[in-house]
């Protein structure tokens, strides 16, 4: 059984529709990325899996459970912690107590320190600057912060939308490392959107390829990187 399994979904905004009788499925353990041109339609993927927006149709299972009926909260309860573009970390409140709203779910309060030693122990630079606020850290760092905080509910299923944008090259690489690691030490089941495509079917196990809301490509992530059909969706030729 996969562990997050979308069967045709449609979504839409009022009387437009964006995502057409999509159906993809993720296994437990890997690492896969959600690619396709700009309005493709990725960032309503990620919102339809989490409740923040809901779809008109199709059905949308979570270890083998229904989740497109329910509340977000109740979502997010089941494991599965959701990284938003452009990072939206509180600016006002500081590093720690950003991190300690992640741990919110029960499961993230059940083992609230460790979870907290985990990730300072991934992003040294938070255990650094807990006490800062969190609109005054660089780019890089507030990134590293969103995706902390995701971490402190102990997800199964970690969403991540637009993880590398604006960064510099160093921070790219350490986040990087970081996701590999989480996938790797701690098995757990990545989903991402990027832009960059040869970095993120470099670092994913499966890659699904949308265009004008249908998915027009999946498959083992090499496979999908050499397939002429890639090339068409970004380049629009051969």
């Amino acid at each position: 059984m996969p562990l997050l399994e979308l069967e045709a979904l449609d979504v839409c905004y009022g009387d437009l529709q964006v995502i057409w009788a999509l159906s993809l499925a993720v296994e437990r353990g890997t690492i896969a990325c959600l690619l396709g041109p700009n309005g493709s339609g990725k960032s309503t993927i990620m919102n339809s899996i989490t409740g923040l927006v809901r779809p008109r149709a199709g059905a949308i299972r979570f270890q083998g459970e229904r989740i497109d009926r329910l509340p977000t909260y109740e979502i997010i309860e089941r494991g599965i912690a959701h990284v938003l573009e452009r990072r939206r970390v509180f600016p006002f409140m500081s590093v720690l107590d950003n991190l300690l709203l992640g741990s919110f779910p029960p499961r993230g309060k059940a083992k609230r320190s460790d979870q907290l030693a985990r990730v300072f122990a991934l992003f040294p630079v938070l255990a650094q600057r807990q006490a800062q606020l969190a609109g005054t850290l660089s780019g890089g760092e507030q990134q590293m912060l969103a995706i902390g905080r995701g971490l402190m509910a102990r997800p199964t299923l970690l969403l991540v939308d637009e993880p590398f944008l604006g960064l510099a090259p160093v921070v790219i690489r350490e986040l990087l490392d970081i996701f590999a690691r989480l996938n790797r030490e701690e098995g757990m089941t990545i989903l991402l959107v990027e832009q960059n495509v040869e970095m993120a079917l470099g670092m994913s196990h499966r890659g699904f390829v949308l265009e004008s809301g249908r998915l027009v490509i999946q498959g083992p992530a090499r496979e999908v990187l050499e397939s002429v059909e890639l090339r068409q969706v970004f380049l629009g030729r051969p």
